[in-house]
């Protein structure tokens, strides 16, 4: 069967903790375990695990490694040192972007691509597809599983199963080494919350016991496995872009925000027309915002202007459980894009408004 939903290795003990399972980018995933409030508070305010293992991984390797990924990456992967990753996109020929991704530089000649679950298939075409430099591509997806600990608790308890100095490990840096008693773990100051912690990528066989050590290691500190649902809401209030929402095959990196990772200092593919887009200017751009009555706003629902004139659009919105109102990412005509800008929002039938704040919207 061709669409056969996946299962991540540690399938069965979600649950076994009473993981409410759905299907999500093709795999069965777990969506929350107790609820999303409650997950999303012992984030912010602890630690939490998310199993993130459906997320994709190629491994690019040779003397021409660093070619195709400057060819076919937005940022400028030739400043990565090893040990170091960062944020990337992969642009179409359109204007567009393909997915989102983080690119670690593991080695000279030697590079990990970590991409969204719901592209695997469509990225790995497409790098395959651009590689006229042949470099070595090797796709480990199904063979990886990896956690996101998370939370200002988690580095205190990661500590206790490596002897990496965690401390040392910057924001967006990583180190290979033993974790759990298991070899060759990847320990990354990344993740998708902006509570702080680590992602842990393990091979799929060593996935249990691994999952197991971290929860007995911070059983102390209410350490709770955590789903999908929290997770977005914990981007969402940092305004971190989610692929398929807020960024898709037809917006411009521009267009979102994602300038920074977008560097005419070398050429890429379509950089040509982004770099003239940036030139002349965008015509729409991602913002966030707040309500400032009670509701919540979805994707798509239509962003306006006081006497109703449709400006824009919501792309992710939620109840932040944080603060305890509505906020949301959306595209919005350039001239309402400035923060402080009050804007409104179509839910149902009333018109809700919402003052466009920089980002993160969750402020520190």
């Amino acid at each position: 069967m061709e669409n056969a939903i996946k299962k991540v290795a540690l399938n069965d003990k979600h649950i076994e903790l009473g993981g409410k399972m759905v299907p999500f980018a093709g795999y069965n995933m777990p969506v929350r375990y107790s609820s999303d409030k409650e997950e999303h508070n012992t984030v912010r305010n602890g630690v939490g695990v998310f199993d993130v293992s459906h997320m994709g991984e190629f491994m690019v390797t040779g003397p021409n490694a660093l070619a195709l990924i400057q060819k076919v990456t937005s940022n400028d992967a030739s400043k990565l040192v090893i040990g170091q990753a960062q944020y990337s996109c992969f642009p179409n020929e359109t204007g567009g972007i393909v997915d989102d991704l983080i690119v670690y530089k593991m080695a000279e000649e030697k590079y990990l691509l970590v991409v969204n679950a719901s592209n695997i298939d469509k990225d790995w075409e497409w790098i395959n597809r651009h590689n006229d430099v042949k470099a070595d591509l090797e796709n480990i997806s199904d063979s990886i599983s990896l956690f996101a600990v998370q939370g200002p608790k988690a580095t205190a308890i990661l500590q206790k199963l490596s002897p990496v100095n965690l401390d040392e490990i910057k924001f967006y840096h990583f180190a290979e080494g033993e974790f759990a008693g298991k070899k060759d773990v990847i320990i990354s100051g990344t993740g998708y919350t902006g509570a702080g912690g680590f992602e842990i990528y393990v091979r799929n066989e060593d996935a249990i016991a691994v999952w197991d050590a971290i929860f007995e290691a911070g059983a102390e500190e209410g350490i709770k496995p955590i789903g999908l649902g929290a997770r977005d809401t914990l981007r969402l209030e940092m305004g971190y872009c989610l692929y398929g929402n807020d960024i898709d095959d037809t917006t411009s990196p521009l267009e979102a925000g994602l300038g920074w990772i977008t560097k005419f200092t070398k050429d890429f593919i379509n950089s040509d027309n982004l770099k003239k887009q940036k030139e002349e200017g965008v015509s729409k751009k991602l913002v966030g915002f707040k309500f400032t009555e009670k509701g919540i706003p979805r994707a798509h629902y239509p962003i306006v202007t006081k006497e109703g004139e449709a400006i824009g659009e919501v792309t992710s919105g939620t109840m932040s459980p944080s603060m305890n109102i509505g906020i949301g990412l959306g595209y919005v005509d350039l001239e309402y894009a400035k923060p402080g800008t009050t804007i409104y929002i179509n839910v149902r039938n009333k018109s809700i408004p919402a003052v466009i704040e920089k980002l993160p919207l969750l402020k520190k």
